[in-house]
């Protein structure tokens, strides 16, 4: 079992930057750097949707067209944390953040992920 915790939520103003963690915990048996990890959201009324995935080396990431160039996913393995770096940030931005667990490589489909955290919301004002 992996518990994920989320963090860095919070409100701001449009133009601005957060930056969420993640940080991954339990006794699995299998080390944190041998998960792919990704971040997915949801808006009120609207469905979850991909937003960034990260290879378990960090190596290879993928993006949702919606924040390709503006959010940066990352990972510290040492730490067993993985981050999305959201800048410029839009109202359209605003929904409950999760992050996500699976084995083997990255993907951007929900239903592939094992391990889910409990969200954190993140609003951003217009």
């Amino acid at each position: 079992q992996v518990q994920l915790v989320e963090s860095g939520g919070g409100l701001v103003q449009a133009g601005g930057s957060l930056r969420l963690s993640c940080a991954a915990s339990g006794r699995s048996g299998r080390a944190f750097s041998t998960y792919a990890m990704g971040w997915f959201r949801q808006a009120p009324g609207k469905e979850r949707e991909f937003v960034a995935a990260i290879s378990w080396s960090g190596g290879s990431t993928y993006y949702a067209d919606s924040v390709k160039g503006r959010f940066t996913i990352s990972r510290d393995n040492a730490k067993n944390t993985v981050y999305l770096q959201m800048n410029s940030l839009k109202p359209e931005d605003t929904a409950v953040y999760y992050c996500a667990a699976r084995t083997g490589g990255i993907i951007r489909s929900e239903a592939y992920y094992d391990y889910w955290g409990q969200g954190t919301q993140v609003t951003v004002s217009s």
